[in-house]
Protein backbone atom coordinates (compact mmCIF):
# COMPACT_ATOMS: atom_id res chain seq x y z
CA UNK A 1 0.00 0.00 0.00
CA UNK A 2 1.23 3.45 -0.93
CA UNK A 3 -0.24 6.82 -0.01
CA UNK A 4 0.06 10.27 -1.59
CA UNK A 5 -2.49 12.29 0.37
CA UNK A 6 -2.51 11.06 3.99
CA UNK A 7 -0.97 12.77 7.03
CA UNK A 8 -0.70 11.70 10.66
CA UNK A 9 -1.77 15.06 12.03
CA UNK A 10 -1.77 14.71 15.82
CA UNK A 11 -1.75 12.45 18.86
CA UNK A 12 -3.74 12.64 22.08
CA UNK A 13 -2.99 10.23 24.87
CA UNK A 14 -4.02 9.48 28.43
CA UNK A 15 -2.21 7.41 31.07
CA UNK A 16 -3.36 6.33 34.55
CA UNK A 17 -1.97 7.91 37.69
CA UNK A 18 -1.91 4.60 39.62
CA UNK A 19 1.47 2.87 39.29
CA UNK A 20 2.33 -0.75 40.06
CA UNK A 21 6.04 -1.54 40.08
CA UNK A 22 7.22 -5.03 39.24
CA UNK A 23 8.25 -5.30 42.89
CA UNK A 24 4.64 -4.62 43.92
CA UNK A 25 3.40 -7.34 41.55
CA UNK A 26 5.89 -9.80 43.06
CA UNK A 27 4.82 -8.83 46.58
CA UNK A 28 1.24 -9.75 45.66
CA UNK A 29 2.56 -13.06 44.31
CA UNK A 30 4.22 -13.88 47.62
CA UNK A 31 2.33 -17.17 48.16
CA UNK A 32 3.45 -18.40 44.71
CA UNK A 33 7.01 -17.13 45.14
CA UNK A 34 7.37 -18.82 48.53
CA UNK A 35 5.83 -22.07 47.31
CA UNK A 36 8.12 -22.32 44.26
CA UNK A 37 11.10 -20.58 45.91
CA UNK A 38 11.31 -17.96 43.21
CA UNK A 39 13.88 -15.17 43.62
CA UNK A 40 12.59 -11.62 43.95
CA UNK A 41 13.32 -9.25 41.11
CA UNK A 42 13.01 -11.87 38.37
CA UNK A 43 9.99 -10.17 36.73
CA UNK A 44 11.82 -6.92 36.00
CA UNK A 45 15.03 -8.77 35.18
CA UNK A 46 13.30 -10.98 32.61
CA UNK A 47 11.24 -8.24 30.93
CA UNK A 48 12.96 -4.91 31.54
CA UNK A 49 9.61 -3.58 32.80
CA UNK A 50 9.95 -1.52 36.00
CA UNK A 51 6.31 -0.56 36.30
CA UNK A 52 2.92 -0.47 34.66
CA UNK A 53 -0.18 1.67 35.26
CA UNK A 54 -3.85 0.90 35.88
CA UNK A 55 -7.13 2.76 35.46
CA UNK A 56 -9.45 3.07 38.46
CA UNK A 57 -11.72 0.09 39.15
CA UNK A 58 -14.78 -0.10 36.87
CA UNK A 59 -13.44 2.54 34.47
CA UNK A 60 -14.64 1.93 30.94
CA UNK A 61 -12.44 2.16 27.83
CA UNK A 62 -14.79 4.70 26.26
CA UNK A 63 -14.09 7.21 29.05
CA UNK A 64 -10.38 7.36 28.31
CA UNK A 65 -10.92 7.13 24.56
CA UNK A 66 -13.14 10.22 24.68
CA UNK A 67 -10.46 12.06 26.64
CA UNK A 68 -7.67 11.05 24.25
CA UNK A 69 -9.74 12.02 21.20
CA UNK A 70 -10.44 15.44 22.69
CA UNK A 71 -6.72 15.90 23.24
CA UNK A 72 -5.94 14.88 19.65
CA UNK A 73 -8.58 17.27 18.31
CA UNK A 74 -7.27 20.08 20.49
CA UNK A 75 -3.67 19.41 19.43
CA UNK A 76 -4.70 19.56 15.76
CA UNK A 77 -6.92 22.60 16.25
CA UNK A 78 -9.84 20.74 14.70
CA UNK A 79 -13.52 20.65 15.61
CA UNK A 80 -15.58 17.47 16.11
CA UNK A 81 -17.71 18.46 13.10
CA UNK A 82 -14.68 17.96 10.83
CA UNK A 83 -14.22 14.25 11.68
CA UNK A 84 -15.30 11.93 8.87
CA UNK A 85 -14.58 8.59 10.56
CA UNK A 86 -14.05 7.23 14.07
CA UNK A 87 -12.43 3.83 14.55
CA UNK A 88 -12.07 2.28 18.02
CA UNK A 89 -9.23 -0.22 17.86
CA UNK A 90 -8.43 -1.64 21.29
CA UNK A 91 -8.79 -5.17 22.62
CA UNK A 92 -10.73 -3.72 25.55
CA UNK A 93 -14.22 -2.42 24.92
CA UNK A 94 -17.23 -1.41 26.99
CA UNK A 95 -19.58 -4.19 25.89
CA UNK A 96 -19.84 -6.97 23.36
CA UNK A 97 -22.57 -4.82 21.80
CA UNK A 98 -22.88 -2.03 20.75
CA UNK A 99 -19.52 -0.92 19.37
CA UNK A 100 -17.53 1.18 21.85
CA UNK A 101 -17.13 3.66 19.00
CA UNK A 102 -20.84 4.49 19.45
CA UNK A 103 -20.30 5.81 22.98
CA UNK A 104 -17.18 7.71 21.96
CA UNK A 105 -18.98 9.19 18.95
CA UNK A 106 -21.87 10.38 21.15
CA UNK A 107 -19.68 11.86 23.88
CA UNK A 108 -17.52 13.73 21.37
CA UNK A 109 -20.53 15.10 19.50
CA UNK A 110 -19.27 13.89 16.12
CA UNK A 111 -21.46 14.29 13.01
CA UNK A 112 -24.20 11.73 12.32
CA UNK A 113 -22.70 11.08 8.88
CA UNK A 114 -19.37 10.13 10.53
CA UNK A 115 -18.44 6.52 9.68
CA UNK A 116 -17.88 4.64 13.00
CA UNK A 117 -16.95 1.10 14.01
CA UNK A 118 -14.76 -1.02 16.28
CA UNK A 119 -11.88 -3.09 14.95
CA UNK A 120 -10.20 -5.92 16.86
CA UNK A 121 -6.73 -7.14 15.96
CA UNK A 122 -4.92 -7.79 19.26
CA UNK A 123 -1.98 -5.38 19.69
CA UNK A 124 -2.40 -4.11 16.12
CA UNK A 125 -5.93 -2.76 16.51
CA UNK A 126 -5.02 0.93 16.31
CA UNK A 127 -2.53 0.36 13.48
CA UNK A 128 -5.23 -1.57 11.61
CA UNK A 129 -7.57 1.37 12.13
CA UNK A 130 -4.92 3.78 10.86
CA UNK A 131 -4.58 1.81 7.61
CA UNK A 132 -8.36 1.64 7.18
CA UNK A 133 -8.73 5.38 7.82
CA UNK A 134 -5.81 6.14 5.49
CA UNK A 135 -7.47 4.13 2.72
CA UNK A 136 -10.68 6.15 3.09
CA UNK A 137 -8.76 9.42 3.01
CA UNK A 138 -6.67 8.36 0.02
CA UNK A 139 -9.82 7.38 -1.87
CA UNK A 140 -11.31 10.80 -1.22
CA UNK A 141 -14.21 9.46 0.85
CA UNK A 142 -13.35 11.55 3.90
CA UNK A 143 -10.94 14.37 4.81
CA UNK A 144 -10.10 13.34 8.40
CA UNK A 145 -10.40 10.46 10.85
CA UNK A 146 -9.84 9.67 14.51
CA UNK A 147 -8.41 6.26 15.41
CA UNK A 148 -8.39 5.53 19.14
CA UNK A 149 -8.03 2.70 21.63
CA UNK A 150 -7.90 2.35 25.40
CA UNK A 151 -6.47 -0.75 27.03
CA UNK A 152 -7.03 -1.71 30.67
CA UNK A 153 -4.62 -4.18 32.26
CA UNK A 154 -5.89 -4.23 35.85
CA UNK A 155 -8.39 -7.08 35.51
CA UNK A 156 -5.94 -9.31 33.66
CA UNK A 157 -3.07 -8.73 36.09
CA UNK A 158 -5.20 -9.02 39.24
CA UNK A 159 -6.98 -12.16 38.02
CA UNK A 160 -3.67 -13.72 36.94
CA UNK A 161 -2.15 -13.03 40.37
CA UNK A 162 -5.15 -14.57 42.14
CA UNK A 163 -5.07 -17.66 39.89
CA UNK A 164 -1.31 -18.20 40.33
CA UNK A 165 -1.55 -17.90 44.11
CA UNK A 166 -4.55 -20.22 44.34
CA UNK A 167 -3.41 -23.07 42.09
CA UNK A 168 -0.97 -25.18 44.13
CA UNK A 169 -0.38 -27.60 41.25
CA UNK A 170 1.65 -25.02 39.34
CA UNK A 171 5.37 -25.54 38.76
CA UNK A 172 8.16 -23.23 37.64
CA UNK A 173 7.65 -24.55 34.13
CA UNK A 174 3.86 -24.26 34.02
CA UNK A 175 3.76 -20.64 35.22
CA UNK A 176 5.75 -19.48 32.19
CA UNK A 177 2.59 -19.10 30.11
CA UNK A 178 1.28 -16.51 32.61
CA UNK A 179 4.36 -14.28 32.80
CA UNK A 180 3.37 -12.15 29.78
CA UNK A 181 0.08 -11.31 31.48
CA UNK A 182 1.97 -9.76 34.41
CA UNK A 183 3.64 -7.24 32.08
CA UNK A 184 0.38 -5.70 30.88
CA UNK A 185 -0.42 -2.06 31.63
CA UNK A 186 -3.13 0.46 30.82
CA UNK A 187 -3.02 3.38 28.40
CA UNK A 188 -5.11 5.24 25.84
CA UNK A 189 -4.06 6.85 22.57
CA UNK A 190 -5.87 8.66 19.77
CA UNK A 191 -4.42 9.40 16.35
CA UNK A 192 -5.80 12.09 14.04
CA UNK A 193 -5.31 11.51 10.32
CA UNK A 194 -6.07 14.12 7.67
CA UNK A 195 -5.93 14.66 3.93
CA UNK A 196 -2.76 16.51 3.01
CA UNK A 197 -4.82 19.40 1.63
CA UNK A 198 -5.96 20.36 5.15
CA UNK A 199 -2.87 19.28 7.09
CA UNK A 200 -0.88 21.74 9.20
CA UNK A 201 2.00 19.32 9.65
CA UNK A 202 2.65 17.48 6.38
CA UNK A 203 3.56 14.37 8.39
CA UNK A 204 3.17 12.07 5.38
CA UNK A 205 2.13 8.45 5.66
CA UNK A 206 4.07 7.07 2.71
CA UNK A 207 3.22 3.40 2.74
CA UNK A 208 2.34 0.28 4.68
CA UNK A 209 2.97 -3.46 4.49
CA UNK A 210 1.01 -6.25 6.18
CA UNK A 211 1.74 -9.95 6.76
CA UNK A 212 -0.63 -12.53 8.28
CA UNK A 213 1.38 -15.52 9.52
CA UNK A 214 -1.59 -17.30 11.07
CA UNK A 215 0.14 -20.66 11.38
CA UNK A 216 0.94 -19.44 14.91
CA UNK A 217 -2.50 -18.14 15.84
CA UNK A 218 -2.57 -20.29 18.98
CA UNK A 219 0.60 -19.01 20.70
CA UNK A 220 -1.25 -16.31 22.63
CA UNK A 221 -4.91 -16.81 23.47
CA UNK A 222 -7.37 -15.50 26.01
CA UNK A 223 -10.05 -17.57 27.63
CA UNK A 224 -13.68 -17.01 26.55
CA UNK A 225 -14.60 -13.71 24.88
CA UNK A 226 -15.38 -11.11 27.53
CA UNK A 227 -15.86 -7.37 27.61
CA UNK A 228 -16.61 -4.66 30.15
CA UNK A 229 -15.32 -3.52 33.50
CA UNK A 230 -16.35 -6.71 35.35
CA UNK A 231 -14.54 -9.16 33.08
CA UNK A 232 -12.10 -11.66 34.62
CA UNK A 233 -9.72 -12.48 31.75
CA UNK A 234 -6.88 -14.97 31.67
CA UNK A 235 -4.25 -15.38 28.96
CA UNK A 236 -2.03 -18.27 27.97
CA UNK A 237 1.09 -17.15 26.11
CA UNK A 238 4.02 -19.16 24.80
CA UNK A 239 6.23 -16.09 25.09
CA UNK A 240 9.42 -17.61 23.71
CA UNK A 241 7.85 -19.08 20.57
CA UNK A 242 5.68 -16.00 20.07
CA UNK A 243 8.75 -13.76 20.21
CA UNK A 244 10.81 -15.84 17.79
CA UNK A 245 8.03 -16.44 15.25
CA UNK A 246 6.89 -12.82 15.61
CA UNK A 247 10.37 -11.55 14.78
CA UNK A 248 10.52 -14.08 11.94
CA UNK A 249 7.30 -12.60 10.58
CA UNK A 250 8.75 -9.10 10.91
CA UNK A 251 11.81 -10.09 8.89
CA UNK A 252 9.53 -11.56 6.21
CA UNK A 253 7.56 -8.29 6.07
CA UNK A 254 10.58 -6.01 5.80
CA UNK A 255 11.18 -6.43 2.06
CA UNK A 256 7.62 -5.46 1.15
CA UNK A 257 7.77 -2.55 3.61
CA UNK A 258 10.91 -1.16 2.00
CA UNK A 259 9.34 -1.58 -1.44
CA UNK A 260 6.13 0.24 -0.48
CA UNK A 261 7.97 3.06 1.32
CA UNK A 262 10.70 3.45 -1.30
CA UNK A 263 13.29 3.32 1.50
CA UNK A 264 16.39 1.30 2.20
CA UNK A 265 17.40 0.39 5.76
CA UNK A 266 19.83 3.32 5.66
CA UNK A 267 16.92 5.71 5.02
CA UNK A 268 15.26 4.88 8.36
CA UNK A 269 16.04 7.57 10.94
CA UNK A 270 13.85 6.37 13.83
CA UNK A 271 11.91 3.22 14.72
CA UNK A 272 8.97 2.59 17.01
CA UNK A 273 8.29 -1.08 17.79
CA UNK A 274 5.46 -2.76 19.65
CA UNK A 275 6.35 -2.57 23.36
CA UNK A 276 6.76 -6.09 24.74
CA UNK A 277 10.04 -5.98 26.67
CA UNK A 278 13.80 -5.94 26.46
CA UNK A 279 14.33 -9.33 24.79
CA UNK A 280 11.78 -8.70 22.04
CA UNK A 281 13.12 -5.22 21.28
CA UNK A 282 16.72 -6.43 21.07
CA UNK A 283 15.96 -9.46 18.87
CA UNK A 284 13.60 -7.54 16.59
CA UNK A 285 16.05 -4.73 15.81
CA UNK A 286 19.00 -7.09 15.49
CA UNK A 287 17.11 -9.36 13.07
CA UNK A 288 16.00 -6.40 10.93
CA UNK A 289 19.52 -4.97 10.83
CA UNK A 290 18.46 -1.73 12.53
CA UNK A 291 20.70 0.21 14.93
CA UNK A 292 19.05 0.00 18.40
CA UNK A 293 20.01 3.64 19.02
CA UNK A 294 17.35 4.60 16.47
CA UNK A 295 14.58 3.00 18.55
CA UNK A 296 12.48 4.62 21.29
CA UNK A 297 10.75 2.61 24.01
CA UNK A 298 8.20 3.10 26.79
CA UNK A 299 7.76 -0.48 28.03
CA UNK A 300 10.09 0.26 30.95
CA UNK A 301 7.51 2.57 32.60
CA UNK A 302 4.24 1.68 30.86
CA UNK A 303 4.56 -2.07 30.39
CA UNK A 304 2.84 -3.68 27.41
CA UNK A 305 -0.27 -1.58 26.70
CA UNK A 306 -1.58 -3.63 23.80
CA UNK A 307 -2.91 -1.70 20.83
CA UNK A 308 -2.06 1.64 22.50
CA UNK A 309 1.60 0.69 22.94
CA UNK A 310 3.05 1.62 19.56
CA UNK A 311 1.11 4.88 18.95
CA UNK A 312 1.60 6.15 22.50
CA UNK A 313 5.33 5.39 22.23
CA UNK A 314 5.53 7.36 18.99
CA UNK A 315 3.66 10.24 20.61
CA UNK A 316 6.08 10.21 23.54
CA UNK A 317 9.06 10.06 21.19
CA UNK A 318 7.75 13.16 19.42
CA UNK A 319 7.19 14.97 22.72
CA UNK A 320 10.72 14.20 23.85
CA UNK A 321 12.01 15.44 20.46
CA UNK A 322 13.54 12.04 19.78
CA UNK A 323 11.77 12.33 16.43
CA UNK A 324 12.91 15.42 14.56
CA UNK A 325 11.62 17.27 11.46
CA UNK A 326 12.23 15.32 8.23
CA UNK A 327 12.91 12.04 10.07
CA UNK A 328 11.79 8.87 8.31
CA UNK A 329 9.98 6.89 11.00
CA UNK A 330 9.29 3.15 10.74
CA UNK A 331 6.32 2.00 12.83
CA UNK A 332 7.02 -1.71 13.31
CA UNK A 333 3.97 -3.50 14.70
CA UNK A 334 3.71 -7.18 15.58
CA UNK A 335 0.72 -8.76 17.29
CA UNK A 336 -0.48 -12.20 18.27
CA UNK A 337 -2.14 -14.03 15.48
CA UNK A 338 0.68 -13.67 14.25
CA UNK A 339 0.21 -10.42 12.34
CA UNK A 340 2.74 -7.81 11.30
CA UNK A 341 2.08 -4.26 10.13
CA UNK A 342 4.77 -1.77 9.18
CA UNK A 343 3.99 1.88 8.42
CA UNK A 344 6.37 4.46 6.92
CA UNK A 345 6.01 8.11 7.94
CA UNK A 346 8.04 11.16 7.00
CA UNK A 347 7.76 13.42 10.05
CA UNK A 348 7.75 17.21 9.96
CA UNK A 349 5.86 18.76 12.89
CA UNK A 350 4.70 17.48 16.27
CA UNK A 351 1.18 18.12 17.57
CA UNK A 352 0.67 16.12 20.79
CA UNK A 353 -1.40 16.63 23.95
CA UNK A 354 -1.48 14.28 26.93
CA UNK A 355 -3.03 13.90 30.37
CA UNK A 356 -3.14 11.70 33.48
CA UNK A 357 -6.36 10.04 34.65
CA UNK A 358 -7.12 9.08 38.24
CA UNK A 359 -9.90 8.26 40.70
CA UNK A 360 -11.18 11.83 40.63
CA UNK A 361 -11.13 11.91 36.81
CA UNK A 362 -9.25 15.19 37.08
CA UNK A 363 -6.93 15.68 34.15
CA UNK A 364 -3.36 16.81 34.73
CA UNK A 365 -0.87 18.17 32.26
CA UNK A 366 2.31 16.56 33.53
CA UNK A 367 3.32 13.11 32.30
CA UNK A 368 5.61 11.22 34.75
CA UNK A 369 9.25 11.19 33.79
CA UNK A 370 10.73 7.93 32.55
Amino acid sequence: MQYSNVCIESFGYTIPEEIWSSAVVEEQLKPLYERLRLPEGRLELMTGIRERRFWPHAARPSQMSVNSCRLALEAAGMAPAEVGALIHGSVCRDFLEPATACTVHHQLGLPRECFIFDVSNACLGILTGIIQAANMIELGQIKSALVVGSEGGRQLVEHTIATLNRDESLTRKSIKSAVASLTIGSASCAVMLTHSSISQTNNRLLGAAVNANTTYHDLCQSHSDQAGADMLPLMQTDSERLMHHGVETGVDTLGEFLKESGWSIADIDRTICHQVGTAHQKLMLQSLGINPELDYSTFEWLGNTGSAALPITMASACEKQFIQPNDNVAMLGIGSGINCMMLAVNWQKTLVKSSVWGESNVEASVIPKQ
